[in-house]
């Protein structure tokens, strides 16, 4: 599952969806808004992505993910448009065989996924704007 969503991230779908029977481990990464920033007030986040890229992406990651680590299941959504301090972002779940595989796979998809991935993030402050850069 791959999403992009206006509406509020549903972890527990997530968790769900990741999850397999032959699975003994379901590793999940939840991103949130936090409420300060470089010592300010965070006001809200503003998500922009390129959709049909983005996804082309997160598949590209969720396959590479794939080759490197036995994934029985997985699951990866991401909000777009205006957040507020405290709302999940993204969320992550990946399911293995046992815990290490699941960790290191998480950990991958949600680094590449920052790294690659056509979404755009503003972050409005109380004394201005500013587009953030994944990786500085």
């Amino acid at each position: 599952m791959i999403t992009l969503s206006e509406t509020s991230l549903d972890v527990q779908q997530a968790i769900q969806t990741a999850t397999r029977l032959k699975a003994g481990a379901v590793n999940v990464f939840v991103g949130t808004v936090r409420d300060n920033a470089k010592g300010k007030a965070v006001l809200r986040l503003e998500y922009e992505a390129y959709e049909p890229m983005a996804i082309a992406e997160i598949k590209k990651i969720v396959e590479a993910a794939a080759a490197k680590w036995p994934l029985q299941g997985w699951a990866i959504s991401h909000r777009v448009g205006v957040l507020q301090p405290g709302e999940a972002a993204v969320v992550v779940a990946v399911s293995t065989p046992h815990r290490a595989d699941s960790f290191a796979a998480c950990e991958y998809i949600i680094d590449t996924l920052k790294e690659t991935v056509p979404i755009w993030k503003k972050e409005v402050l109380e004394d201005g704007e500013e587009w953030i850069s994944a990786h500085p």
